[in-house]
């Protein structure tokens, strides 16, 4: 049985490898799922041949941090901050979900994510509330085509309740391994809110099942469940923090020292008010963030925009700090437009366990790849490849594939029934939101 193949030719390519330059005109053969070459002058005469002369390809966007399942809820805590949040949306809304509201939002969720160039999310589904709840936000993913770590969590519980293992298993023996582009993960309420006892049978649990686990940590002095999680050494490259938000930087050593991977959600943090992004804190120690967009109750779920406002953001608080400490304004800036798109591609598949399965455009790889149109008014000309790529939009994003399928071609989605799927996505948030009681604010 012949393979599907197919070579890229003319563009310029970001493939995010440390050894090869920045940009470079390359061509890219795929091979089934796979990335069989890179380089320039590949003959594959058995190849369906695509032009992309003006365009410049770059490793799938990795959406390391999202919860997915808020999708029909978009925009209406726009203005909320994370007390209005935390109590309009855990507090009244979250119980009122059927499973159908869960796969719904989940599919459309990732098409999103897909249109605007994720390849990759890692679905921070905090709300199963029964096993037809996980399988029905598990299926939505899979429908779509998304790659995607499945983060299964629940509501909000006692700080003395463990995370449910049964159901994690059943997920692991079933659902979740039947699809190929799907992996398992905990999202567990972590040693911040939960018991000391608790957090290390959680953890404890998680590398049993050699499964990444993820937790919150949007603010405020860690609880002494941190302490008895290092002291049990169960802190590891499996272990993702999300926010990170006023971990004293004597822990952010530990933690990187042991592996553990940050992601911060740069937008939503500053709106909601998380507090300052530790974006600074993890330079300074010699590492990097990976990205989300965290709630699209909030902000767009572009990872793009998430890139620029992370950059920009730290950018900003390091001018600031030389003009104090020297009295001049710097020579130079003190991150890049590459360090920001790694975020966005090589540190969120790190972050989600898979760099040795996407976020960089070489052989072997997964073929996961995006191609934005630097023909583009807003984009043209594109005198630096990196920049350009950093500073496109949804409009610009032309073409998506996943493993080797085209899930966007020519800036549409290759997805029938879009249609159907909004209105079902539009009566999901509408009987949702009515469970929601308004602001004094809004009243």
């Amino acid at each position: 049985m012949s393979r599907n193949r197919v070579l890229l030719r003319g563009a310029r390519v970001i493939t995010m490898t440390p050894d090869r330059p920045d940009a470079e005109h390359a061509d890219i053969l795929v091979d089934a799922d796979r990335i069989a070459a890179v380089g320039k002058g590949i003959e594959a005469s058995d190849a369906e041949v695509v032009d992309l002369t003006g365009r410049i390809v770059i490793p799938g966007l990795v959406n390391a941090h999202l919860h997915t399942w808020q999708t029909a809820l978009r925009s209406a805590g726009a203005d909320w901050t994370l007390v209005q949040y935390l109590t309009h949306l855990h507090g009244e809304c979250v119980g009122h979900y059927t499973p159908a509201d869960m796969h719904i939002s989940n599919l459309v969720g990732a098409l999103n994510q897909i249109n605007c160039g994720t390849t990759t999310v890692g679905d921070w589904c905090h709300n199963v509330l029964s096993p037809e709840h996980a399988d029905a936000a598990v299926e939505g993913l899979a429908q779509d085509g998304v790659r995607a770590v499945f983060l299964h969590g629940t509501p909000y519980r006692s700080p003395d309740t463990p995370h449910p293992l049964a159901e994690v298993d059943r997920l692991l023996d079933g659902p979740v391994r039947e699809h190929a582009l799907l992996t398992l993960g905990m999202a567990l309420q972590g040693p911040q809110y939960s018991s000391p006892h608790t957090a290390v049978a959680d953890f404890r649990a998680g590398a049993e099942r050699g499964l990444l686990v993820s937790m919150h940590q949007s603010g405020g002095e860690p609880s002494p469940g941190w302490e008895a999680v290092r002291d049990a050494g169960l802190f590891s490259p499996l272990t993702n923090i999300a926010h990170g938000i006023d971990l004293p930087d004597d822990w952010i050593k530990t933690l990187l020292e042991a592996g553990v991977t940050f992601t911060t959600t740069p937008e939503n943090e500053l709106g909601q008010g998380h507090g300052t992004p530790i974006t600074g804190a993890l330079l300074r120690h010699g590492a990097a963030p990976s990205l989300g967009t965290d709630i699209d109750t909030a902000v767009p779920g572009t990872l793009l925009t998430a890139a620029r406002i992370g950059l920009s953001h730290q950018r900003s608080l390091d001018h600031a700090q030389h003009r104090r400490t020297t009295g001049t304004h710097a020579d130079t800036a003190s991150i890049t437009a590459k360090q920001a798109l790694a975020w966005a591609t090589v540190e969120g598949a790190k972050a989600l366990g898979l760099a040795d399965r996407v976020g960089r455009i070489e052989a072997g790889m997964q073929a996961d790849l995006v191609a934005v149109d630097a023909r583009a008014l807003n984009l043209w000309p594109a005198h630096d490849p990196v920049a350009t790529a950093l500073h496109a939009d949804i409009a610009n994003v032309e073409a998506v594939m996943v493993a080797g399928t085209w899930r966007k071609r020519d800036h549409a989605l290759l997805t029938p029934g879009l249609d159907d799927l909004k209105h079902r996505l539009l009566e999901s948030g509408e009987r949702l939101l009515s469970h929601v009681r308004p602001t004094a604010s809004s009243a």
